[in-house]
């Protein structure tokens, strides 16, 4: 099962996530909630460089199955707006994706 954990600031805006563990919906390769999960998750990391211009701190595990992705201290108040509902959009996916796939993905809020 995948483990997604979202974790929000005082402001209650995303500022960190972390995903864990393998869906094993399918055969390796073609696991089609592993491969929505990290098109899903991968697509908003990207954005969030390409239109925020920062580097998030980025921590993936070695053999797959883990990524970590927290934003950086101290941004621009505008950055950290832009960046963070960059990040409420991949929630949203990732909430979409649970609600027809639930056995496979679990979604909580730290």
């Amino acid at each position: 099962m995948i483990r997604v954990t979202i974790k929000r600031n005082n402001n209650q805006r995303i500022d960190a996530f972390e995903l864990s563990g393998h869906a094993e919906s399918g055969p390796a390769g073609h696991d089609l909630v592993c491969a929505g999960v990290s098109a899903v998750s991968f697509g908003a990391v990207n954005a969030v460089i390409k239109l925020c211009e920062i580097e998030p701190i980025i921590d993936q595990g070695g053999e797959g199955g883990y990524l970590h992705v927290k934003l950086p201290e101290g941004l621009d108040a505008d950055v950290q707006t832009k960046a963070s509902l960059l990040l409420e959009g991949m929630y949203v996916s990732l909430e979409t994706i649970a609600r027809d796939y639930g056995q496979y993905i679990s979604i909580s809020e730290k």
